[in-house]
């Protein structure tokens, strides 16, 4: 006789409780019995016997030093000249050196070229010791801002400080990158005979059109109008922002502009004489400026020369210099060159095929050597080694 000592409420309960489940048998997740889930496809299994391994050293090397010796006769074959025209220290040509920022110096010099060089001919700048991989310097920037958007949000404006705003003037575009703009005036004075060779040098089509697409685009709300006259193009009228008209320097047209918000906001154009306001940040020298350099040694393209200049003649620059370098103790250079199928001068390309190819003949070398001097035979249960009990 059992005895039921549960009280009438734990009764109740055990009756209002629902009924267990029967036990679930555990889930399979065996894969299915096939040569793919079960990895018994048929494949090559190559066993690393010594010959093999000496003639692949010795077809590498056969491939890499002749390869090697091509790639530095092509870069050899690009013809590049460079001068070194503001530094921290160590500077040879003084003439465009300055000490503080937007100083406009002026200077003129001349390359004398003394190999042909073929077209395209592009030139550079080079800075020296500028960080722009830097993490804080790097994300400095409002890329919605600089897509056009006049709204800013709190980690955008974060990002941008400590350019973001000027008193009660705001920055667009703010941020490190766009406020530390190359703003060097770099220009290319040809001779007579070459300009009537037509040689000149091109500032179009210098930036990755994808980020002129896609990056870049001016403040919502901008407009312009090309005047009929340069002496009709007044801006005293309130639709337009502009205090003075704008000419263009190479087609000698003008035009008005409208920028919104233009009493409260320091646009790109007000902070740097060189950008037409017409473009403001689609002007193609800042797109090139704000795509980042992954060292602190860097070059940007600032133009390009279609024409061939032969041996002999001078190439003539004149620079009006406001980048400054001295306060982060680096330097710039104004670089010219002809490109290859590989791109600029690079000499250490070559030599790296050449170093590697070399290599491995010193070591297909030295296996043959072993292999016929001292063979091993393949599979030899003698090299086994078994751990101790």
């Amino acid at each position: 006789m059992t005895t039921n000592n549960k009280t009438p409420q734990e009764e109740q309960r055990t009756k209002d409780a629902p009924p267990t489940r029967a036990p679930q048998p555990p889930c399979e997740r065996k894969p299915a019995n096939t040569s793919l889930k079960q990895q018994r496809m048929a494949a090559w299994r190559p066993i690393l016997h010594p010959v093999y391994v000496i003639w692949t050293l010795f077809i590498i090397a056969a491939v890499f030093i002749p390869s090697g010796w091509k790639l530095r006769e092509v870069s050899e074959n690009v013809v590049e000249y460079a001068i070194k025209y503001d530094a921290y220290e160590g500077l040879e040509f003084t003439d465009c050196e300055i000490d503080v920022a937007n100083q406009g110096r002026e200077c003129t010099f001349s390359f004398e070229v003394k190999k042909s060089m073929i077209g395209p001919i592009l030139i550079y700048y080079e800075i020296d010791n500028f960080h722009q991989n830097h993490l804080e310097y790097s994300v400095s920037r409002d890329d919605k801002q600089l897509l056009g958007s006049l709204k800013q949000d709190p980690l955008s404006a974060a990002n941008c400080e400590p350019l973001n705003k000027l008193g009660n003037i705001t920055l667009n575009p703010c941020g490190l990158i766009a406020n530390t703009f190359f703003n060097d005036i770099i220009e290319f004075i040809p001779s007579e005979e070459q300009q009537s060779a037509g040689i000149e040098m091109t500032e179009e089509g210098i930036a990755w059109q994808s980020d002129l697409i896609y990056k870049f685009k001016q403040p919502d709300g901008f407009y312009y109008e090309l005047c009929d006259s340069c002496n009709d193009c007044d801006c005293s009228a309130p639709e337009w922002s502009c205090k003075e008209r704008y000419q263009d320097p190479k087609s000698g047209e003008c035009f008005r502009y409208f920028y919104p918000d233009d009493n409260s906001t320091q646009y790109l154009y007000e902070t740097y004489d060189m950008i037409n306001p017409i473009l403001g940040v689609t002007d193609e020298h800042f797109a090139v400026w704000m795509r980042l350099a992954a060292f602190a040694n860097f070059r940007k393209l600032y133009g390009y020369i279609e024409g061939d200049v032969m041996a002999g003649e001078f190439l003539t620059f004149s620079i009006t210099a406001n980048w400054d370098v001295k306060s982060f103790k680096g330097a710039k250079s104004l670089v010219i060159t002809t490109t290859s199928a590989f791109g600029g001068k690079n000499i250490e390309l070559g030599d790296g095929f050449i170093g590697i190819g070399v290599l491995c003949l010193l070591a297909g070398t030295f296996f043959s050597l072993k292999h016929l001097i001292k063979p091993r035979k393949l599979a030899d249960d003698k090299y086994l080694r078994y751990k101790e009990d």
